[in-house]
Parts: C-alpha cells; structure tokens; sequence
C-alpha cells in the first residue's frame, strides 16, 4: 500500500516529494500485444507515470451491454510492470479526437450537464467503470496516482453541478488518490473547468511561462501541472500533415519542468484509430466538416508503430536529467516490402439486403441513431413520383458522404470534405433514388457535439418531401468474412464499386507493416477480420499501419471495401509509413 498526496503545494508520493513526469498513451489506441513494448518505450524516455483515458463508447455500445471492461485493468497491470504510474481520465467526455468525444451515439439527454437523463446514463456507467479504477489506486497496492474529473470542460460550459455530481460519484465509489480537472490555461477556461477542492491543472501547446502564471493566478496553492503539453498535432483528411519540430518542442518542455511544474506529453506514443473510432471536428468560423484520419501517430516522440523519432531522443536528454531511465527496448521487427495480389471481389449493392437484414420503411428518413447503428453505411430508398421534368435533390441535414443513384447509376457523390465532388443532383420522374450513406467520425470538440449520423431531415425534389422512406443498414464492425462469411466473394476482381476485394499474403515470421493502396479511392480494409481503419485518397495519410499482432505464420486474408473507385488489383506492404 502506498500513499500519494498534495501537501504545502506539493505531490508527495509515500512521504517524499515527486513529481509527475507522464506521457499519454491511449490503451484503446494500440494492440494489447504491444503495450509491453510501448511502455517500456515511455519509461526509456524518461517518463514516471502512463496517462489514458478511457472511452465510454468503446466499453457501453447499447444500454447495459459492456465489452472489453478488462483492457483497462491488463492496461494498468502492464504499466506497473514497466514502472511506471498511472493517471485516470475517465470522463465521461474523453475528447481525444476520438468519435463523439468518446460519449456513446445512443446517450440522450443535455450532453455535459446536470440533465437527470443524461446523468441516469452517466451514473450507470460509472458505477461499472470506478470500481475498477479504486482497485488499481496506489492507496490499495496499484499504479493509479490520480483521476481526472470530466476533462476540459471550460471549453464547453459552466455545469459546476454536473461536475460536483461527477467528482461525488468518484469520491462514492471508492477513489481516494487526488482528484484534478484538466483545460486550458485561459481565464474564462479555468473558471468554467475547475471545482473547490479539486486539484485545477492546464493544458498548452506553447508559451508555458504564460500558462504557468494564470494557472498559477487560479490556483496559487496548488501544485504546478500541464496535464496535456501539446508536442504534436493531430491530421484531417484532405488537408496537410501538422508536424512540430523536436528540438522547439523538446525547449517548451524544458520551459515546463525549469518552472517547477509537472507535465503531462499528450502524445508520448499517440497509436491508430483503428475502425470507425476516429472524431471529427469543425471549423467554428466557416463550419467546415474535418474527420480525422486513421493513423493518431500525432507526430509524437514515439512513432504510432512504436518507433524512436528524433523527438524522443531529445525528449530523453530533457527528462534523463529529472529521472534515470533504462534504454530503450529492441526495435520491433518489420515484414520486408511485398505485394498482395487480390482474386475475389463481390458488388456491395447486389449483397446489402443479406448485409443489413430487414429494411425500416417510414415517411421520413431515419437517422443512423433511429436505426441503432453507429457507425457503417445506410441505404436510403425513395420513390420520385412522375411524369415531372427536372428539378433539383436536396437531402436536408445529411452529415456525411452520400454515393446518390437515379435508377441504378450512379449519378453523384455528396461530400462534406472533398468539396469539389459535391454538386447539385437533378433528377426528373418516375424515378428510384438511392443514397448509399456513410457515416464519417462523430464530432469530439465544440458547441456542435452530439449532431446525428446520416439524412437527419428529409428528402426533397425542388420544395417537395419525398415520402415513403426504407432505409438499410450495416454495421462495418459486423460484417464477417472468410469461408463462413456473409460476404459471396467469387473469383476475379470486376465487381463495379462499391465492393468488396479480397487476397490473400503470405508471412514466414508475423512483423509490423504497413498497407499501401495506389490507385484506390476511398474505403476500408480488414486484415484477419480486424478493421485497420478508413483510406482516402486525398491524403495526407497513404498508409495503414498494420501491427505485427494481426498477423499469422502462412496465408492472412485481406479484405477491401472500395466505395469510389478500384485501382488495380494489387496492394502493396511497405516498410516505412507515409503519412503524408
């Protein structure tokens, strides 16, 4: 049993003064095979201390149905085996450019306030979640220094209700280590953020002895910490990598720890948004819809397949100095360059019904959300009544992508992101149209949070609603492949997209690699059933990272499901990640 406290200004950990030196790693961000590697990357960086959060969404997908609870645990246990501590961030919003901010799409209720309903939800979550954090706290023999209540929430409101309701419930189950609230190191941030009697902490990228003054304004007696030192950045697609130059990050952490403040490197190893997990965010200014892309590699001192950067080398001569560290663990091996070659293909469109199951027909379109559904594709059908001439499509309220078919052929794509595709759709009757929806990530910053998925209003030619809505969905988590798969793959690779493209790799020794698709246009790929994620031809990633664990000794099934356009039937594994 161990003690962790804050006395006079200070942490004392057991007796003696301390000091967090922390880097954040997401548990849900990498395979559990390589968090070994990636902690013992973090602890030869220097570092003391492991932050994660954790998702709401990933751990309760429906109402009372919990998945994976034990990856925290493993995830804790691991870390005290690499020496080093831990920080809880359990919200319940994470943010993490993780989808919807890591709040689950079915929550209802004012999101973020001291709403009954959306707290009845909240309740229920964490009466599964903090137990288990109580049980790894150092007062209890475990890892876990302290616990951070909500997470930045004066960047979005001034609930102090909704906070002493979540810092109570913390409290009621069992958590006894210090509790902190985490924003940025503004005046009106702080103020709407923090709670009496809860340690207050800052989050900065740049000019930390201006930060450490106002934190330091708020809260003159407590100790000094950045808990989010911003040394990357995260990417959108369709627009430039963000990168920061080591040597100017590594002084700005200096800055930090010469002012005598802890620090938190959010991100020490930053990982993969693998699947459909990855947020969004939007412009507040013009509105401008950003998903994020799959790799969360945040330029960060350790690379998001675990590799040493030149940012960590310097991050280590910074840290070293405040606590000796052991070197860094062997390189995890890498698959030499290959290719794979795809055989089989299936039409999506022809198979969707057997996909989606029985189709939900209304006068209105209903919302991913009305469909259980969170993320995947939806197809929307509705019939234009005739004769009429032309007129235009309008579908009010659509959040995402929509492939648009007029009996049959494809006649458009409605793109919230790649603004040059995006156009008008005439269409005269009798005529069917399809939308073939796909949901992009959940927004996980601002005042926007919380938008549904799909067509959230109606369906209009020229004035008129178009009623007499059905409406398919898939679940791209669901979907099964492999012989006993719901996907009839037939030999050759000429299906006409969207589709389904299937080869097969051979491995001598499973190792990291990383899947280059040339040619292709948009979509996502599994490997052995695994979701790595979504592609995109507009960049700025190029390459999925595929972690070693994925992989078996002799033939691995790869699957690819193009919605734009097919390049030519052929992959290609690469050594090296291009992300732009």
């Amino acid at each position: 049993m161990g003690t962790f406290t804050i006395e006079d200004g200070v942490f004392r950990l057991n007796g003696e003064e301390f000091r967090l030196l922390s880097g954040a790693m997401h548990y849900f961000r990498v395979h559990p095979d390589q968090w070994p590697h990636r902690l013992a990357m973090m602890r030869a960086m220097g570092l003391n201390t492991v932050e994660t959060y954790v998702p709401w969404n990933l751990h309760e997908p429906r109402p009372g149905m919990y998945r994976h609870l034990d990856d925290l645990d493993r995830f804790l246990d691991a870390a005290a085996g690499a020496d080093l501590h831990a920080i809880v961030r359990p919200g319940p919003y994470i943010c993490a450019e993780w989808d919807n901010g890591g709040l689950p799409s079915w929550v209802t209720g004012r999101l973020r306030t001291s709403d009954p309903e959306f707290l009845a939800h909240v309740d229920r979550w964490f009466a599964r979640l903090l137990p288990r954090v109580a049980e790894h706290q150092i007062t209890r023999g475990g890892n876990v220094l302290m616990v951070q209540v909500e997470n930045e929430y004066g960047s979005y409101g001034t609930d102090a209700a909704y906070l002493r309701h979540l810092a109570d419930a913390m409290r009621g189950s069992g958590i006894d280590v210090p509790l902190f609230t985490a924003d940025g190191a503004e005046d009106h941030m702080l103020t709407g953020g923090s709670l009496p009697g809860v340690l207050a902490t800052a989050t900065f990228g740049s000019d930390p002895v201006k930060a450490i003054d106002t934190l330091r304004r708020h809260r003159p007696d407590d100790p000094l910490v950045c808990m989010e030192l911003w040394i990357g950045w995260f990417d959108h697609w369709g627009r430039g990598r963000v990168t920061r130059d080591a040597a100017e990050a590594a002084a700005v952490l200096e800055e930090v720890l010469a002012a005598g403040a802890s620090v938190n490197i959010y991100m020490a190893h930053g990982g993969t948004n693998f699947g459909t997990w990855a947020g969004a965010n939007r412009d507040l200014e013009t509105g401008a819809y950003m998903p994020t892309i799959t790799s969360y590699d945040y330029d960060a001192p350790i690379s998001e397949s675990g590799a040493p950067t030149e940012k960590f080398r310097r991050f280590r001569d910074v840290l070293t100095r405040y606590n000796p560290a052991p070197e860094p663990p062997p390189a995890l091996p890498v698959l030499p360059p290959s290719t794979v070659r795809l055989t089989e293909s299936a039409a999506l469109l022809p198979v969707l019904p057997a996909l989606a199951g029985p189709p939900v027909a209304g006068p209105t379109p209903p919302s991913f959300e009305d469909l259980g559904l969170d993320h995947g594709l939806v197809r929307y059908r509705v019939e234009v009544p005739g004769p009429r001439g032309p007129y235009p499509l309008v579908v009010d309220g659509l959040h995402d992508r929509a492939h648009v078919y007029v009996d049959g052929v494809r006649v458009a794509v409605l793109d919230p992101v790649g603004q040059k595709e995006h156009r008008t759709v005439e269409v005269s009757g009798p005529a069917t149209v399809e939308l073939l929806v796909e949901s992009l990530g959940r927004l996980n910053y601002g005042p926007l949070m919380g938008e549904r998925k799909g067509v959230t209003g109606g369906i209009r030619h020229e004035r008129q609603y178009l009623h007499g809505v059905t409406a398919e969905a898939v679940r791209l988590g669901d979907l099964r492949f492999g012989d006993a798969g719901e996907v009839p793959f037939r030999s050759g690779t000429a299906a006409a997209v969207p589709a389904f493209f299937r080869g097969t790799v051979t491995v001598e020794e499973p190792a990291d690699t990383f899947l280059a698709l040339p040619g292709w246009g948009h979509g996502y790929v599994w490997v052995n059933g695994f979701c790595l994620g979504r592609y995109w031809s507009i960049g700025p990633q190029r390459t999925l990272y595929v972690p070693g664990p994925l992989l078996r000794t002799g033939d691995n099934e790869i699957v690819v499901l193009e919605l734009d356009v097919a390049g030519e039937p052929v992959l290609e594994l690469r050594p090296e990640p291009d992300l732009g």
